[in-house]
């Protein structure tokens, strides 16, 4: 199974946001921290805040903030409403997913239950077990920030 850079991204900026509570980082913070592109986090924060993980805060000293507890937002949900196509093999698509061996296929029940068991053990952790070793984190995204300051813009 494979997630989304999509999915990757959401992930990475509520890790971001979860590690700076006393503060609001930037969407352009976030982005020169990992060295990814800002317009890609725009989309991402802006779907993030319409599924109520993330408030955005307007204005010279805006920002990001979670929504809810870091305890509170647990993975495999927040997977889940990322991943546009949770179907493994076209014979999981409702709609378009036909198949002349589908009412006799193990196959199908087998990757029925892989991704189920994917999803379950995501949904046994939650963002504040993403960010359990703060320091580590906050000292390599630090670094990724200062490296970004360093060279070219991230846009």
């Amino acid at each position: 199974m494979r997630l989304t850079v999509y999915t990757d991204f959401s992930l990475r900026v509520l890790m971001f946001v979860a590690l700076q509570p006393e503060r609001l980082p930037t969407i352009a913070e976030i982005a020169a921290s990992y060295g990814i592109s800002k317009n890609h986090l725009m989309k991402v924060v802006y779907e993030l805040g319409q599924a109520g993980y993330v408030e955005t805060v307007r204005g010279k000293n805006g920002g990001l903030r979670l929504a809810r507890r870091p305890e509170d937002i647990v993975l495999g949900e927040v997977v889940r409403r990322t991943e546009p196509d949770m179907a493994l093999v076209p014979c999981f698509d409702p709609v378009k997913g036909t198949c002349v061996i589908t009412p006799a296929c193990t196959l199908r029940r087998a990757l029925h239950e892989a991704r189920s068991a994917f999803l379950k053990v995501l949904d046994a952790y939650t963002l504040a077990d993403l960010v359990e070793d703060r320091s580590a984190l906050s000292g390599l995204l630090a670094r990724g920030l200062a490296a970004s300051k360093a060279s070219v813009p991230v846009t």
